[in-house]
């Protein structure tokens, strides 16, 4: 009986140190993952510098560190509050171009080919409703506001974590040696003979959704916002998160430089529209063609559905920072799983 208590007690213990454990940590969990999937997709990199500099870890880890601020932790910072202050001038100029009246269609939409004329009936329709079509928009107003807010307030934590972020991949370059030798006891110790198997396919997955994702969602960003700027459309860098996000599905891109297109369209500047057409067909969803092949791995065998999944409900997890969790956490999960159904030598981890 004695024993038994004993060994009650050490049970509660151990429960107990755990759950003050996550208690801790669960702040910095969003910045923890971060920074291990960020190192993880960079060791390789950080393995060339830490030859060049001699092997001195904490050097080569504040190169990287500061390389990861430059370009990832520093750009989706400006990039977080730019999305801020575009929704803010969103919200206003929606307000102000209600109060103003209809929007009435260009004079040379109804000589548009085609579907010119109906478009242009349709649209004059819709003008005649406008008492209408105000009341309904202007009720919307308030919780679109409370969205505007709540994302704001979201954006906030996420720079937050993107800060820890910085401090933590510090540690992550520096001792990473150390981590990966105690990740490997524990994985020996859970799954025997497999653990090896494990590390390397957790590895192999993170790096190939980052580079294989991230990489081409990047790229394709990038020559949107190029696109966007040389057309003078307003709010380049929040049309290029945009495409970032939307371009992990098939017709994503298209809705972003195409509404770009419209705009410049609507606003009488039609060289411009053709423009943003031509570029958007040719040079944002043709990149995809060229990128793709070169970055990824195993990411090309994820199901979209787990991409979006993954893209959407990190950030409704864990904010903005949670476009770069999501989707290798799940890509993770889905390939241990695939281990455990289908292991290697025919034996269960």
């Amino acid at each position: 009986m004695n024993h038994s208590l004993q060994h009650y007690a050490r049970l509660a213990a151990i429960i107990a140190v755990v759950v003050g454990c996550y208690q801790v940590l669960h702040p910095f969990i969003p910045a923890i993952l971060f920074a291990a999937v960020a190192c993880t997709a960079s060791w390789p990199l950080y393995r060339r510098v830490l030859d060049a500099v001699g092997g001195r870890a904490a050097l080569a880890a504040l190169l990287m560190t500061l390389l990861l601020v430059v370009l990832v932790i520093g750009p989706s910072t400006l990039l977080a509050l730019s999305l801020a202050d575009d929704a803010a001038a969103l919200f206003d100029g929606a307000r102000s171009l209600l109060d103003r009246g209809p929007v009435m269609p260009p004079d040379w939409l109804k000589d548009f080919p085609l579907v010119g004329k109906s478009l242009d009936e349709y649209w004059h329709k819709l003008a005649a409703s406008r008492e209408e079509l105000n009341a309904l928009l202007k009720s919307l107003f308030e919780p679109a506001r409370i969205v505007v807010l709540g994302a704001g307030k979201a954006i906030g934590a996420s720079l937050l974590q993107l800060a820890f972020a910085t401090l933590v991949g510090f540690f992550f370059y520096r001792d990473g040696e150390l981590l990966v030798q105690s990740a490997r006891a524990i994985l020996a110790k859970l799954a025997g003979d497999l653990g090896e198997t494990l590390l390397g396919t957790i590895n192999g997955t993170v790096i190939g959704v980052v580079h294989g994702i991230f990489g081409t969602a990047l790229a394709q960003a990038a020559v949107a916002l190029l696109g966007f700027v040389i057309a003078g459309v307003p709010g380049a860098l929040a049309l290029a998160a945009a495409t970032f996000l939307l371009s992990m599905v098939p017709i994503g891109p298209p809705l972003v430089w195409g509404g770009a297109a419209i705009w410049l369209f609507v606003q009488g500047s039609l060289g411009w529209g053709i423009f943003m057409v031509v570029w958007g067909l040719f040079a944002i969803s043709s990149i995809d063609n060229f990128i793709k092949p070169y970055l990824i791995s195993r990411a090309s065998s994820l199901p979209l559905l787990l991409i979006l999944l993954g893209v959407f409900g990190g950030i409704v997890a864990y904010g903005f920072i949670g476009v770069f969790i999501g989707p290798p956490m799940l890509a993770v999960g889905l390939t241990l799983l695939r281990l455990w159904t289908d292991p290697p030598s025919g034996r269960a981890p």
